[in-house]
């Protein structure tokens, strides 16, 4: 008997449909599946997280390490070496800090020169200056990094840091007539401290200036807080105190030029002071050698010394810094020079830092 196209049609869905009520629910569905195409694979997410379980959290807390650069000499001048870490001891705020990093610092020297370039004093400061670097540069080493900065109404950047000393020299040499009659010490010195700061390794800078500033957009106040959260030293040699004194001896100052001048000579002396430098007013050119050798030694025979604050509050409050010598009972170190007599002795460090500050919504 033959099936119309209409009969055949009719058995196949009948099929279908006994089919249907007798597979199971699940073999149904695995059916279907194997019938559709499968969906196109899902990129991983990348910043898919392990979810936190209830009550979980992370604190992350950067702990700072204080670096504090460290050179002591006798009440002659001459460096004391040899010390060793347990001959140190940190205070901060009067609390015995713990030292955790301790070397004697003989890495290349990183310098900034930051000369006075302008119309004061007749250029006579500039010329001083000048002259100045120019024979300073003889102490440096031939791995030692070195940069020219002068400053008048603003700071520029004459030679960046090269180890090329004769690049320097030749670039001093190019310098003829100052432009300006200004002298802003306080933005030059902060703009060297900010090209500074990201630049690792023992570094410094050597300003060679009157300490005159004419017409800083920043103040001096501005200037030693910036100073004081630096971790550069810094060594001044101030150029006009004989053409002060030759002036002032022939009545060429009266009151508030005589005061003028010692302003500007402390304030050389704060920068020095606060980041553990030296500060140097020579009256006569035969004095400059000696001071040259002065700074380049006291960058070569630094102790450096790192310890993790107690105080790990981050309030943005000035820590006072004290280092001091101590003998191996913790009584004040004892120096004695070659004839076995007792020595004073002068520790040179920065006197502190302001801690860091928690950002509102940290």
């Amino acid at each position: 008997m033959r099936l119309t196209r209409l009969t055949l049609f009719r058995a196949l869905l009948l099929g279908v449909l006994m089919a249907t009520l007798i597979l199971p629910a699940g073999e149904l569905q695995a059916l279907a599946q194997a019938q559709q195409p499968p969906p196109p694979p899902q990129q991983p997410d990348k910043q898919e997280k392990k979810p936190e379980q209830p009550g979980e959290f992370a604190i992350s807390i950067e702990v700072p390490l204080v670096t504090v650069d460290v050179v002591v000499t006798d009440n002659s001048g001459n460096f004391i070496t040899g010390l060793k870490k347990d001959n140190f001891r940190i205070l901060e705020d009067g609390v015995p800090q713990t030292i955790t990093n301790f070397s004697p610092t003989d890495a290349p020297i990183t310098m900034v020169m930051l000369m006075e370039f302008s119309k004061l004093g007749y250029e006579y400061y500039a010329y001083k200056a000048r002259n100045a670097a120019y024979e300073f540069l003889d102490q440096l080493n031939k791995d030692d990094w070195v940069a020219l900065e002068t400053f008048d109404l603003r700071p520029r950047i004459e030679v960046d840091f090269t180890r090329d000393k004769q690049e320097v020299k030749q670039a001093l040499a190019r310098l003829a007539f100052p432009g300006f009659r200004e002298a802003n010490l306080f933005d030059a010195l902060l703009d060297t401290l900010d090209r500074l700061q990201d630049v690792k390794g023992k570094k410094s800078i050597f300003v060679l200036a009157s300490g005159y500033d004419t017409f800083s957009r920043h103040t001096l106040d501005q200037t030693l807080k910036r100073v004081q959260q630096s971790d550069v030293t810094i060594f001044c040699l101030g150029v006009a105190r004989d053409f002060f004194e030759y002036y002032d001896a022939r009545g060429g100052y009266g009151g508030p030029g005589r005061l003028s001048y010692y302003q500007a000579e402390n304030q050389l002396r704060a920068f020095a002071q606060k980041t553990g430098g030296r500060a140097w007013f020579p009256r006569f050119d035969g004095e400059l050698p000696g001071i040259f050798r002065e700074v380049a030694a006291s960058l070569r025979n630094q102790y450096s010394l790192g310890y993790t604050p107690a105080n790990k509050a981050r309030d943005g409050k000035f820590r006072k810094i004290k280092v001091e010598l101590v003998g191996p009972d913790g009584s004040p170190l004892i120096v004695v020079d070659q004839h076995q007599k007792k020595v004073k002795y002068v520790v040179y460090a920065r006197e502190g830092y302001f801690a860091p500050k928690t950002a509102v919504g940290d």
